[in-house]
């Protein structure tokens, strides 16, 4: 599978009367398109807005990140099975608006959702405070169900990234990467030197509004199976989960997924990529065992001499990190689990609620319960009176000044458990 990846970089987003990309500059009609968007079912409104890193301006609740891309060759589109026709992706050519993203907010019906800061010390803790966003202010009609609100404003999100990624399709890329994996034989008779590396790419679905979309499925409804690479870096995985923001990998880091793009730059040097085993969390016991032992089966029938494996979530979750962690191991797979913390404000407490011997090599992507203070903002884009009630707040996280005090669990990106925020990027 060869899936060329056209990085066309935005150097501002600005509303013009033609949506379109000129000179590195992004032009959004904002009537068109509001227009667009209204029509999806149960949108009671929608508004746009736009923030700049550097700026004094605070998104929140944020409910997702997306990246704008456009299908421009090969078979299937972007976010199959939700967006586009369930057909397979990961081939071909994809262009990508780099640098730009779209961010979704609005009311809650849940309390873990996250915070943006564009500037001051919340900045140094997500990486979208380093994008260019075009914020989506959705509102869905009032008395809808918890599960129905959240699909509108994912839906909302998914459109408006493909909106905005069309204006990249005619557009020449600044620059064109290329990702290509063999299959087992031939990456095998290609590689012979060369440790077989494989990783599994644990999925949030808990249910109760904790979900991820594969191809469009429910990944709770999935026993793990193998994917592509570039399966993941085309949009076959995209987020559906109000867990912690810190916790949530939005649709935005499954494109841009840092284990995959890491062990692509070491592909054919260090080590043989060997391919992607996705798998779910589970809420029952027997199928935490099931999804667990599917895993460990998988790394085995690849012959995978290492594998790299990530959790989403915490609490919970760390009982199927430390189970596909143990079982990978004793099929002779050397294993190395990448988590963020949870050890209490002091740094004290039990990291996971889970742990085994075998679990002997861990990436620490750092403490979720560590405490900062953010200062006040000029402009707050969403609702700012959700502030005591999201995950890392407390009654009183929002001061009279407009400053807030907050675990870094409530930023989005923060200690991600792929690498993706500000400390976990050290420590990768």
């Amino acid at each position: 599978m060869r899936l060329e990846i056209g990085n066309i970089f935005i150097k501002d987003i600005q509303f013009g009367e033609q949506t379109k990309v000129e000179n590195g500059v992004l032009y959004v009609n904002k009537d068109e398109m509001i227009k667009k968007l209204s029509v999806i079912e149960h949108i009671k409104s929608v508004d746009l807005d736009i923030a700049r890193p550097g700026e004094s301006v605070r998104i929140t609740p944020v409910k997702d990140v997306i990246e704008p891309r456009v299908k421009v060759e090969g078979p299937g589109g972007i976010f199959p099975g939700v967006i586009s026709k369930v057909e397979t992706v990961g081939s071909g050519r994809t262009h990508v608006l780099k640098g730009a993203a779209v961010v979704t907010t609005g009311k809650v019906v849940g309390f873990q959702e996250g915070i943006v800061d564009m500037s001051g010390v919340g900045a140094e803790y997500t990486p979208f405070s380093k994008t260019l966003n075009l914020v989506v202010i959705a509102e869905p009609e009032d008395g809808i169900e918890q599960h129905r609100h959240e699909e509108v404003l994912r839906m909302v999100g998914l459109n408006a990234g493909v909106y905005i990624g069309e204006a990249g399709r005619s557009v020449t890329p600044d620059e064109v990467k290329v990702y290509e994996t063999d299959t087992i034989f031939e990456g095998a008779a290609k590689y012979p030197n060369l440790p077989k590396v494989g990783y599994v790419y644990m999925l949030q679905t808990q249910g109760l509004l904790h979900d991820t979309y594969v191809y469009g499925v429910d990944a709770k409804k999935i026993v793990p199976t193998i994917l592509y690479p570039t399966e993941v870096m085309d949009g076959a995985i995209l987020s559906g989960n109000c867990v912690s923001s810190c916790d949530k990998n939005p649709t935005y880091v499954h494109c841009n997924n840092p284990m995959v793009e890491e062990l692509y730059a070491m592909h054919g040097k260090e080590i043989n990529f060997v391919g992607v085993i996705i798998t779910n969390e589970n809420v029952y016991l027997a199928d935490k065992e099931r999804s667990s032992d599917w895993t460990a089966k998988l790394c085995k029938f690849l012959g995978l001499d290492g594998a790299i494996v990530s959790q989403e979530g915490f609490g919970n979750p760390d009982t199927d990190l430390i189970m596909n962690c143990k079982k990978i191991e004793m099929e002779g797979v050397k294993t190395v689990i990448s988590t963020d913390e949870y050890a209490g404000r002091d740094g004290a407490s039990q990291s996971l609620a889970d742990a085994d011997v075998r679990a002997n090599a861990v990436v620490s992507n750092g403490n979720a319960n560590m405490v900062i203070v953010l200062p006040p903002m000029d402009k707050t884009i969403g609702h700012i009176q959700y502030i005591d009630t999201i995950a890392g707040g407390f009654d009183g996280s929002l001061r009279a000044d407009g400053s807030i005090e907050v675990e870094i669990q409530a930023i989005t990106g923060a200690t991600n458990e792929l690498g993706f925020g500000y400390l976990s990027a050290k420590g990768y």
